[in-house]
């Protein structure tokens, strides 16, 4: 699919199913709304893309740097035992990346977290100091 020249729109259901931490050079940065796991999820702002290969050459390289820089943060916040990191979109077209946090002791451990479980949702306090603490990790992004 090529690229849209509408403007940028979070799909609804990542907007129901996840936080905005703030914007990166090319991805919107959110966290899931799912309080047993670190999971960030990158969105690339660009209308109409559902695939990374939909992605100019430049914002390929952004994008895995993006990730890289995500993936740091998780590491560096959390230490998980493990990094899963996947651009699935098979509920949700809209190009996005996870990045989740895995620990050997979560529920879901050695699958993968969809599908396992019901979310937790943050408590209202939580959520506003685990989406300050990623802000500032990102370098108040």
């Amino acid at each position: 699919m090529t690229p849209s020249s509408a403007p940028f729109a979070l799909d609804p259901q990542l907007a129901a199913d996840a936080c905005t931490v703030g914007d990166l050079t090319l991805s919107r940065v959110l966290l899931m709304k799912h309080a047993r796991y670190p999971w960030l999820i990158l969105v690339p702002r660009r209308a109409g893309v559902r695939e990374i290969l939909d992605l100019a050459d430049a914002e390929q390289a952004c994008l895995f740097g993006e990730i890289t820089q995500a993936s740091r943060v998780v590491q560096t916040l959390f230490r998980p035992d493990k990094l899963n990191i996947g651009a699935i979109g098979n509920m949700v077209a809209q190009l996005h990346v996870h990045v989740v946090g895995r620990f050997k002791t979560d529920e879901a451990w050695p699958r993968p977290v969809w599908g396992a479980g019901s979310p937790t949702p943050y408590g209202a306090a939580e959520l506003e100091e685990r989406l300050a603490m990623l802000s500032r990790a990102f370098g108040r992004i």
